[in-house]
C-alpha cells in the first residue's frame, strides 16, 4: 500500500518514532506529528520539512483541534516517559505522559471521528508471562491505559492494535541503553559494572520493529480489526544477558571490562520473558 494517507504519530521524535516517520515519509504519507514545546528534532532534522509539527501545550480541546485539522486516517500512539526504576520525581511526568495525555488523545479522537491506532505497550506488562503483572510502574501506566481504552473501544467503535515491545535497538540510538553503555565504557576505558548476567534478554531491531506498525496499521485499514487486539514484538531469539554482551564485544572487536556482579539484579528482573499475546500480526 503505497497511496498516501495522513497519519498523525505522538512520540514521532523517538528513536522509535522518528524511524516510523522516516518509514512512512518514504511511503509518500502525509504524516503530522504532535510535538512538545520543548521537544527536540536531531533525529528526523532531514525529514522535518516534509512534516507537519503541530506543538501540544496540554489541553484537551488544544487536541481535538489538532485533529479536527488533520482529520488523520489513523493514529500511531508511541509517546511515553519511561523509567524502569522510577523515583519519586518521575511520578507526575510518567502519568502525564503515559496516561493524561493518551487519554486525552483518545478524547480527541472519540469527538472527531478518528476510528483508528495502533498503540504502543511493553512486554513488560506481563512478569513471568502472566496476564497482568508490571514488572516496573511504566508498564503499569501502560496497562492503566489499556484499561482506560477499553471504554473508548466500547463507547466509540474506535478500533486498536496494541504492540507490546521488547528491548529495541539500532542505529543512531541516542538512548542510554546497554549497547551504548558498553560502547562508551569501551571508549572511555571505564569498567561497566553489571548483574551477574543470567537473566535472557531480547533484542528487536528497529526496522522489524516499524516494520510491526506498519502491518498492525494495514490490517487495521483492511477493517480486519473489531475492538482491541494485542501483539508481542520479539526477536523470538531470548539470549542470556551474559553470552549476548560478550558476543556484541567480540562482534564488534571491543576491549571492555565488565564487572559481572557487581550490580544485584533489579527488583521483579525478567529472566525470561514471556507473554500471554501472539507474536505474529496477521496479514
Amino acid at each position: 500500500m503505497n497511496g498516501q494517507r495522513t497519519v498523525l504519530v505522538t512520540g514521532g521524535t523517538g528513536f522509535i518514532g522518528s524511524n516510523l516517520v522516516h518509514n512512512l515519509v518514504q511511503r509518500g504519507w502525509n504524516v503530522h506529528l504532535i510535538v512538545r514545546p520543548d521537544s527536540k528534532f536531531d533525529l528526523i532534522h532531514g525529514i522535518k520539512q516534509k512534516l507537519t509539527c503541530h506543538v501540544f501545550e496540554g489541553s484537551t480541546t488544544e487536541l481535538s483541534e489538532i485533529l479536527r485539522r488533520v482529520q488523520p486516517s489513523i493514529v500511531f500512539h508511541l509517546a511515553s516517559y519511561f523509567r524502569a526504576q522510577h523515583v519519586p520525581n518521575d511520578i507526575e511526568p510518567m502519568l502525564s505522559s503515559n496516561l493524561l495525555f493518551a487519554v486525552q488523545l483518545l478524547d480527541a479522537m472519540a469527538k472527531e471521528g478518528v476510528r483508528l491506532m495502533v498503540n504502543t505497550g511493553t512486554v513488560w506488562q506481563h512478569y513471568e508471562g502472566k496476564e497482568y503483572s508490571p514488572v516496573c510502574l511504566y508498564a503499569a501506566t501502560k496497562q492503566a491505559f489499556e484499561a482506560l481504552l477499553q471504554f473508548y473501544v466500547e463507547a466509540n467503535d474506535i478500533n486498536v492494535i496494541t504492540l507490546k515491545l521488547a528491548d529495541t535497538y539500532g542505529p543512531n540510538d541516542p538512548r542510554p541503553k546497554l549497547l551504548s553503555q558498553i560502547r562508551k565504557a569501551a571508549g572511555e576505558g571505564a569498567a561497566l559494572e553489571m548483574s551477574p548476567g543470567e537473566q535472557h534478554v531480547d533484542f528487536v531491531h528497529v526496522d522489524d520493529v516499524v516494520e510491526a506498525y506498519f502491518s498492525a496499521a494495514l490490517r487495521l485499514f483492511h477493517g480486519d480489526v473489531n475492538g482491541h487486539e494485542r501483539y508481542s514484538v520479539t526477536s523470538g531469539r531470548p539470549i542470556k544477558l551474559r553470552d549476548f554482551v560478550n558476543e556484541f564485544i567480540q562482534n564488534e572487536k571491543l576491549v571492555v571490562n565488565i564487572n559481572w556482579g557487581a550490580r544485584a539484579y533489579r527488583k521483579r528482573e525478567v529472566f525470561l520473558l514471556s507473554t500471554p499475546h501472539p507474536s505474529v500480526i496477521p496479514k
